[in-house]
């Protein structure tokens, strides 16, 4: 019986407690609630004769009363005791306190609170993507120079001044189609005291177009036709020599190129560029000086030809450093009669922002000019050069 009542005390004290104020809590319960532990004021309770707490708070006095039944019916069940609780840590003096919760009021909003902006635009503006990547490079620049005595345009080994200038203009709108163009544009002259017949020759000279598009077959391959044509600017000159051995459209290259086109990539983006492979390739050559169609592989009389054969072209940069650059062009043709071969390597050395230095090698094999008696159908043209760079 006397069970019953500790526990129906215990449940009042606990129902007097609930019927308090919401904002108003008695930290005194936790010790029901918490890891059975045993208290030392519990036990000094019950064992004393006369006790100045007892009675003077109910609430205390039914949990003190339920713990103690605790520790004597079920032992089991207590986990720890007040004094491993004091190794541990302090314990709060202060649950006997009621925590009241500061509730601050604030005025109420009618409606919902709908931040907006000062001023709302009345219009849409639609940007269009721009797929186009435009850019440019160009140097002035003098240099020494080295032709070969067989060289297919003429020209001689001596110092001189040239000047490039490179465009592109690359469409991209990645959903696999591309359209890439550069046109490569070279005019060096030079000066020679042993020549008396001119005062002034080219000795470097290129007009170049390179227009290429292509469709996504892979991650890096692309169904590709390709446009290479190619011509130069004035008339190619030998010292002493009235002769002309080039000019502008004679000759004059006009190619087309079914096939597929490799994007070289390599991880640090150092190594990057093209290989276009043409197995489906038409050459178009035009001369318009007729004395020299029979130098560029045209019956005596005809002005231009037309070439069905395959053709591979790789043009890649790599960027050994920050100082030093190479740039490689390969271009090779073949009818199956005739093959030409042009391998074209500039290393650039970066000297500041606006002053580089460049070396150009230049190999070239096309077997329907002259057969030369020491380099045979191969052809050599070298050069180095210091001066003022701008790229954009």
């Amino acid at each position: 019986m006397r069970k019953v009542a500790l526990l129906f005390a215990a449940f009042c004290a606990l129902s007097a407690s609930a019927a308090q104020p919401k904002d108003t809590l008695d930290g005194r319960f936790y010790r029901l609630f918490a890891p059975v532990t045993f208290y030392h004021n519990v036990a000094n309770k019950s064992l004393s004769f006369e006790s100045d707490a007892t009675g003077k708070d109910p609430v205390a006095d039914a949990i003190d009363a339920a713990l103690m039944h605790i520790y004597l019916n079920r032992p089991d069940l207590v986990n720890s005791t007040e004094t491993e609780l004091l190794e541990t840590g302090k314990i709060r003096k202060d649950v006997d306190k009621p925590l009241k919760n500061q509730v601050k009021l604030v005025e109420k909003v009618e409606g919902p609170v709908i931040d907006t902006p000062d001023d709302v635009p009345t219009t849409v503006l639609i940007q269009k993507p721009d797929f186009w990547t435009k850019k440019g490079d160009g140097y002035l620049q003098f240099m020494q120079n080295y032709v070969s005595g067989n060289w297919y345009k003429g020209g001689e080994s001596n110092y001189s001044m040239v000047g490039a200038l490179t465009l592109e203009a690359n469409y991209d709108n990645k959903n696999k189609w591309k359209w890439d163009n550069k046109l490569e544009m070279k005019l060096g002259f030079l000066r020679s005291r042993t020549d008396s017949v001119h005062k002034f020759k080219s000795n470097e000279d290129l007009i170049r177009l390179t227009s290429k598009v292509g469709l996504q077959a892979a991650k890096n391959w692309y169904y590709t036709l390709q446009v290479l044509a190619y011509t130069q600017f004035t008339q190619g000159l030998k010292s002493n020599d009235h002769n002309t051995y080039s000019d502008f459209f004679s000759p004059f290259n006009l190619n087309f190129g079914l096939g597929m086109d490799y994007k070289v990539a390599s991880k640090n983006k150092k190594l990057n560029g093209t290989v276009n492979m043409s197995p489906i390739a038409v050459n178009y050559r035009y001369v318009d000086r007729l004395a020299l169609a029979p130098s560029y592989g045209l019956k005596e009389g005809r002005h231009s030809m037309v070439d069905f054969g395959s053709q591979l072209t790789a043009d890649v940069s790599w960027k050994m450093n920050d100082v030093i650059t190479w740039k490689s062009r390969l271009y090779a043709f073949t009818s199956y009669k005739r093959t030409e071969i042009e391998w074209e390597n500039t290393f650039s050395l970066r000297v500041s922002k606006y002053i580089s230095a460049n070396l150009f090698l230049f190999p070239r094999f096309d077997d329907t000019g002259t057969k030369d008696g020491d380099l045979g159908y191969l052809q050599f043209k070298e050069y180095s050069s210091i001066g003022f760079t701008y790229g954009f």
